[in-house]
């Protein structure tokens, strides 16, 4: 699809575009995703229940467990698993399993926030009516309603439901085991009981999302197609919807750029101009994913205790 894409858009004049930037991508592949990749790293910290993990040991974790996010076929969840794996020995299983829910739950949380708001801002520069805000509008109630769900399954036992899920298909090994009542316990006292951290949490990663916003206008300003913050705003928010309806989709690729031309032609500015922006952002997860990949390679979990 990503093919199809390329190909519909003159590739050409992507490539020509790409090219203009010349030394200018080696600052999109640090600034501001270094920030991004900070203020989610904060964002993971607080969802546990104390600081008992530094930045130190979260920041290669985290980098690790998203390239297995972006590159695998595991609806997004399979690189949450890399990240319990490499806080083995650091904090109890338990712990470190309600922490990676609470992120997932927070992220979640403040991405809703930037698609809710890319909506506000679309209403001023998108014609009533427009396919596009109306997609935006329906992504909205779709977050909505998969977070409020995901949250209520959370508070009522979803590890213990989970468990009970694998039994019926013959994975009854895991039922009854005394860790996923801990897990269980560990997110509703979190839910319950730390509201502040909570609200740093999501406030973390909703900055995180809002720094997006702010390399969506540098890589349109680098590529020749300058727009407003606002613009940029309703650009990254429309894509962070298409991200999340599309989590099965290792990386969205190809449906975020089919969405992208979408949304680009919407507002005026040529679809040819929404793929070559979608094309600089994989040069720039490329550029980290690598860097993920590698911090797997090197990262030694720590021996559990002896008990």
């Amino acid at each position: 699809m990503l093919g199809l894409v390329v190909a519909d858009n003159d590739p050409a004049a992507i490539a020509a575009s790409i090219a203009r930037m010349g030394w200018r991508l080696a600052i999109v592949l640090v600034f501001p995703i270094t920030l991004v990749t900070l203020f989610d790293t904060l964002g993971w910290r607080f969802a546990f229940a104390h600081d008992r993990v530094g930045l130190a040991t979260l920041v290669p974790a985290r980098l690790a467990g998203e390239a297995f996010n972006m590159t695998t076929p595991t609806a997004a969840l399979g690189g949450e698993a890399v990240k319990t794996w490499l806080l083995r020995g650091r904090v109890p299983i338990d712990e470190a399993v309600s922490s990676v829910i609470v992120a997932k739950t927070t992220i979640t949380i403040g991405q809703g926030l930037l698609l809710l708001l890319g909506v506000v801002l679309a209403w001023t520069s998108l014609p009533a009516g427009s396919p596009i805000l109306r997609a935006m509008e329906w992504l909205v109630a779709l977050e909505v309603l998969a977070l409020g769900a995901f949250v209520v399954v959370q508070m009522r036992g979803l590890a213990a439901r989970g468990a009970r899920m694998l039994a019926r298909v013959g994975l009854s090994r895991f039922e009854g085991h005394a860790t996923l009542g801990r897990i269980d316990e560990t997110l509703a006292t979190f839910y319950r009981r730390r509201p502040l951290r909570l609200a740093l949490s999501i406030g973390c990663h909703f900055a995180a999302w809002l720094l997006g916003a702010v390399e969506a206008w540098l890589i349109l300003e680098f590529l020749g197609t300058p727009v407003s913050l606002v613009t940029a705003t309703v650009i990254e928010a429309f894509g962070t919807g298409i991200r999340f309806a599309t989590f099965v989709v290792p990386g969205s690729v190809g449906v975020l750029e089919g969405g992208y031309a979408a949304t680009f032609a919407a507002l005026g500015l040529g679809s040819t101009a929404g793929v070559s922006f979608s094309l600089v952002r994989r040069i720039r997860e490329a550029v980290w994913i690598t860097i993920g990949l590698v911090a797997f390679a090197l990262i030694r979990p720590a021996r559990p205790a002896a008990e």
